[in-house]
This record gives C-alpha cells, structure tokens and sequence, in this order.
C-alpha cells in the first residue's frame, strides 16, 4: 500500500531532553557548516560581496533538463498573499528554461492541479507543462519513466510530515530508498513530531550523510549580506564570541492560521517561527549545552497574556494546547559563551520587528530587521560610535541570489568557478570531517542541533510553568487551611 504524505500528532512534552555530548571540531567542506577551528566563530561562510541579488544575476547554462519533484502543493512552494514564500519562483529564477517539474506530490491533488495551471498559464509555462500529480512518492516511484528521473527533490510539505521514522511522516526516508544519493532541499523545521522523536532526526541525518545525498535546509538567514558582514568581521579580526542576544516579534494579527495557534499541529511558535533565530544563534554561537536551558512564558490564561486582536477563535483549541504570548529562554554554548532568545507573540499590523546582537571582546554586531531591509550596527574598539551598514537589497526572500536554493544548485550542478561562493551553509546531515586529519569521520548534524534546541526552549518553559502552577497550589492550599484553622 502506498504511504500517504499525511497524519495527525498530539503533543507531549514529559520527556527531559536528551543528554548532550560536546562540540565537535570539522574541517569544512562546500557541503555544509562543520567547524574550522575549536571555537564556534570559525565556520564556514561567504564573503558577502559575491552575494549577489537574484534580479542581476543570469540563470544556470546548459541545454540539459534538471528534473526536480516538489513534494507539497502549498504556500511555502508556491507562494500566497499571507507571506514572500514561493520555492517554485526561485528555481525558475535559477535554472530557467532547463527547470522541468517533473512530478508535484501533495495528497490535495485539486490543490496541486489548480497551483499548476497557473503555472502553465504563464510565462514559465515550459517547467511545468509535462508535470504530472501523484498523491504519494510511491506512486510517482511507481510511474516514473527513466526520462522523469529527479536530479533534486524539494521537500515543502508540512513539517509535521517529515524528520522522522514513522511511516508517512518520513519522507527524507522514503526518497533516499527509491533515489539513493539523490539531492534534498528540506524546508526548517526539519520536523515538528512529538518531542520523543527527536532522536529519530538524528537516526535519519546520519542516514542521508551515509546515503551520500546533498542536502540543504531553508535557514535563510544565514545567507544574507548582513550576516556574512558579520561573520567576516568575527574571523578579519580573530574574535571569539562571548554572547548572542536575540529577539523575535512576530505581528500576530495576520496569522489567520489555525495550526499555528495550537502547539498540537505546528508544535508552537518557538519551534516552528523561532526556529530562524535560534538557528542564527547557534550560527555565531556555536553547540548549545542543552542542559543548560532554562526558559519561562506569559501563557494565555494569565492577566498579562490577553491579546485584543487575534484572527482566529481561541476558544476551538484545548486549553493545553493554546501557545505562550511569550517565551524567554537562555544557556550556555559549549565554548563558554551565554545565549538568549525571547520569542514575543504581541505586535499588531504586518510587520515583524527582529534582531540579533552578537558580542566579543571590544565588538557588538547588532542585526536589525533581517526579514526586510537588514541593517547592521557595529561598535568597535576604540569608537563609542556605531558604525552603520544598510543593505537594502538584502531581501532573504527575493533578491538574494545565493540563497541556500541558489548554493544546494551550484553544487549540485558541481559549479566550480566561484567555489568559495556556493557552499551549503545550513546542512541536514552534517559535514564529515578529513580522515587525514582525524581518525574517523564525524557528524555535526546542523539542522538537527537547531531542532533539538527549540524543543529544549519549549520543554524548558512548559516544565517552569508547572512548576509555578504547582507552588502556587500549595500556596493556596496553605492559605485556605489557615483560614480554615482560624474559623
């Protein structure tokens, strides 16, 4: 029987999380983000002037066709008003007339026709023309003919069915099987089961280092102009990172999805939207002891949690299952450096206010506003002033050409021109490390580490709030024995 690319989860969270070992030292490779050096702020990365915007640049050469599946007919691939999200738009931009969708998997097979013919409809026609729908990977497998072979699969479906072991949630699996070795670009987070299947993301990260497969996760962030300012001016000027403060204000009031206000379909803000910034935060930071993570929330049956516009009735989802209106955590990073991140559900109208501050000795680099116009402010010794880099054209979204799409291309492609530019800087399976440089191959296994830190938050709020609700149960258990002693 064919394995449908949909289920149902509940929500737990009385598992602790799970030990961790500590950092391991990579020797990195255009692959993905291993270490350079034994401290965290030597990773790979990009000298930003060869980012270049997708608007100026050409499409891939060539007269081959580059097949390509898209797994997931939805917003995150091609596009909606809600948000810039639109996979399709990239690779069309990239590879041009030798873009072929071979195959569009999504079990809403209306959904996917109705999405493709507007592609057909328009000017990239030529991509989507012979694009044929299947419920599941088994039956496009099935069905394939030896022209439709895939050289990549983009895996957009919801993060609910994906990153794990459990048939029909474990799609990176299921590919590798029928296309061992074959390329993934996999949208973040990698998965959002339940918190006792986090080692199974790691089962299945070793799984594709071992399958030999280059993968990509869409943590975008890490591509910008801005960022890999920030990275160049960590290694020009040898620092070692001391601390990383990140803050993430979503604007509530157009999130009209259901799913994201209940932590039993999208697992909760932390692990499904601030996921970007904890991501970052290792970037700079490096490993987190995950032991060391400690958070609390405003939850939303307290006085301070109330929110007066919410698009969507609250009163449809368990109580237990409601999302925090905020969630402040912090820990140590392996090399000694402190973290922070305080994900907040309070602003109103459609934009988001975000930054990142990362500090080392003598410098503050502080990232402002990354989703739109990025601008970046950088104290230096010796200057009280910041110094201020505005990239305008720095849109994650949009105009940055080596976005991860752009990259995972370029090495698919095995582009060797410009090879300090195409590195994959956000990897699922991890780098391996020189055996002529170590004794045996290790994992850092990015995406799984950003994934187990989120949860980590969550855990880590949810088990303080317990503990607050429980005092606050003796304490008022003990009021009302005085009472009672005293009548």
């Amino acid at each position: 029987m064919a394995r449908r690319l949909s289920s149902t989860l509940e929500m737990t969270s009385a598992k602790q999380p799970p030990s961790r070992r500590g950092s391991e030292r990579l020797v990195p490779d255009r692959r993905g983000s291993g270490y350079s050096s034994g401290f965290s702020s030597r990773r790979p990365s990009i000298d930003p002037s060869r980012l270049v915007p997708m608007d100026k640049t050409t499409h891939v050469g060539g007269t081959d066709h580059f097949n390509v599946v898209f797994v997931g007919a939805g917003n995150i691939m091609f596009g909606c008003d809600e948000g810039p999200w639109n996979h399709s738009f990239r690779f069309e931009h990239k590879l041009g007339l030798r873009l072929k969708v071979v195959a569009l998997i999504d079990p809403a097979t209306e959904r996917a026709a109705a999405v493709l013919q507007k592609k057909c409809d328009s000017f990239v026609v030529s991509a989507y023309r012979d694009t044929r729908v299947y419920k599941t990977l088994d039956d496009f497998a099935k069905n394939m003919t030896p022209k439709e072979r895939p050289r990549a699969f983009v895996i957009g479906s919801p993060p609910m069915f994906r990153g794990t072991l459990q048939p029909g949630r474990d799609i990176e699996m299921q590919i590798q099987k029928y296309f061992p070795g074959v390329a993934m670009f996999i949208e973040k987070p990698i998965a959002t089961g339940d918190n006792s299947e986090i080692e199974e993301t790691f089962k299945v990260a070793k799984f594709i280092s071992e399958s030999g497969a280059i993968a990509s996760v869409g943590y975008m962030l890490r591509y910008l102009k801005a960022t890999q300012k920030m990275k160049q001016i960590i290694e020009e000027n040898n620092l070692v990172v001391m601390a990383t403060i990140a803050r993430y204000a979503c604007a509530y009031e157009l999130i009209a999805k259901p799913d994201w206000w209940d932590k039993s379909k999208s697992a909760g803000p932390i692990i499904e939207q601030g996921t970007h910034f904890c991501d970052l935060s290792r970037y700079f930071g490096g490993e987190v002891d995950i032991s060391s993570v400690t958070a609390h929330s405003l939850e939303w049956d307290e006085n301070a949690g109330l929110l007066s516009k919410m698009a969507i009735d609250e009163s449809k989802i368990a109580p237990e299952n409601r999302i925090p209106r905020v969630t402040s955590a912090t820990w140590k990073y392996d090399s000694g450096a402190v973290g922070s991140f305080t994900h907040v559900a309070t602003l109103q109208g459609r934009n988001y206010s975000c930054e990142l501050e990362v500090h080392a000795d003598g410098y503050c680099l502080k990232l402002v506003n990354p989703y739109v116009q990025p601008v970046l402010y950088v104290r230096k010794p010796g200057d009280d002033h910041e110094q201020v880099f505005n990239f305008p054209d720095d849109d994650p979204f949009f105009s940055e050409a080596r976005f991860p799409v752009s990259n995972w291309i370029d090495i698919i492609e095995d582009i060797e021109e410009d090879p300090d530019a195409a590195q994959i800087l956000s990897s699922y399976e991890g780098t391996r490390s020189s055996p002529s440089v170590f004794m045996s191959p290790m994992e850092f296994p990015d995406a799984c580490r950003t994934y187990e830190l989120t949860w980590a938050i969550r855990e880590a709020s949810e088990r303080s709030r317990a503990q607050r609700l429980a005092t606050a149960k003796v304490f008022a258990a003990g009021i009302k024995e005085t009472i009672a002693e005293e009548e």
